[in-house]
């Protein structure tokens, strides 16, 4: 099978991380990977911020649960951190006056997790981006990394590696998922 194809396959969401650290250059060849995403008439409306440092990815966790919380929802593992313990957190933001940069942002989410699928690592997306950014503690963030453009939060993407046990057997797909139109 065509790598690509078998990376793509065999891409899981990752919800249990190693404490282990991401080298560097593995995030970076990530993050290059997402600035490849096509996008609308190539307007390129997307940014990545590439959250390395612990104490703004637990800033941005605890943002995120409260929103969880806000809403009486629950971690799907049922846990307090919404990034699963993941040291590496790519939040992908979108200019909002693109027409285009929801499915932009979209796109710069699945080159992502497809390439750390292809480096080894695990990842997983994470939503409420969106609402992370219209708190005031997201629009701080936001000035504080001198982002003044009008962005919408499309997704985090975490990374890391996963735990031996994070991987679950793939669901098969399901027979209708390609209607044929010859």
């Amino acid at each position: 099978m065509n790598q690509t194809i078998n990376d793509i396959i065999s891409r899981r969401s990752v919800k249990k991380y190693l404490d282990k650290p991401v080298p560097m250059e593995l995030v970076e060849e990530v993050a290059k990977a997402g600035t490849y995403a096509p996008s609308g008439m190539n307007m390129q409306s997307a940014v990545i911020i590439a959250v390395t440092d612990k104490t703004l990815r637990d800033r941005l966790s605890r943002i995120n649960l409260e929103i969880v919380i806000g809403r009486n929802l629950t971690t799907s593992s049922g846990h307090s951190d919404p990034f699963y313990g993941a040291p590496v957190v790519l939040v992908v933001l979108a200019k909002k006056d693109i027409a285009t940069h929801v499915y932009d942002g979209s796109l710069v989410m699945e080159n992502m997790m497809i390439a750390a699928n292809s480096l080894g690592l695990g990842s997983c997306w994470i939503h409420r981006a969106k609402e992370t950014f219209e708190t005031e503690e997201g629009r701080q963030i936001l000035r504080e990394l001198d982002i003044t453009d009008e962005y919408e939060g499309i997704g985090n993407c975490i990374l890391g590696y996963a735990a031996p046990d994070a991987l679950k057997p793939q669901k098969p797909r399901k027979d209708d998922y390609v209607i044929w139109a010859k």
